[in-house]
């Protein structure tokens, strides 16, 4: 009897203790701070915007000069709708397509047309 009262004690004892480690570890654990997604997210709010600014230049600059593919317009039209509901990797993603769209436009004057 005395024998296994001694056991009870010593594994009351390591419960406790496991459990005094435990609270331990998760007083040790890393807190992750909101400060770094917000800058993240500013970081890419502030590229949206950049890149929106470009595409607007760059399928202006094909318009006048009539050279605007309709797929960069609507990716244009795309990036606005993108950025109003502030959703900035579709922006980013829209905004790079019209820009690149409407330079392979302008680039397009300096072939020969078709006979």
């Amino acid at each position: 009897m005395l024998e296994s009262s001694r056991l009870w004690r010593l594994l009351g004892v390591l419960v406790a203790a496991g459990c005094a480690s435990g609270a331990q570890e998760e007083a040790r654990a890393p807190q992750i701070a909101p400060a770094p997604v917000a800058a993240r997210n500013a970081a890419s709010a502030d590229e949206a915007r950049a890149l929106l600014a470009q595409a607007e230049t760059d399928v202006q600059r094909a318009r006048a000069k009539r050279a605007l593919w309709l797929k960069a317009w609507e990716e244009l039209l795309d990036a606005r709708k993108s950025a109003a509901a502030n959703d900035f990797s579709a922006t980013i993603r829209h905004a790079r397509a019209a820009s690149e769209l409407a330079q392979l436009g302008l680039e397009q004057l300096a072939y020969p047309a078709v006979k």
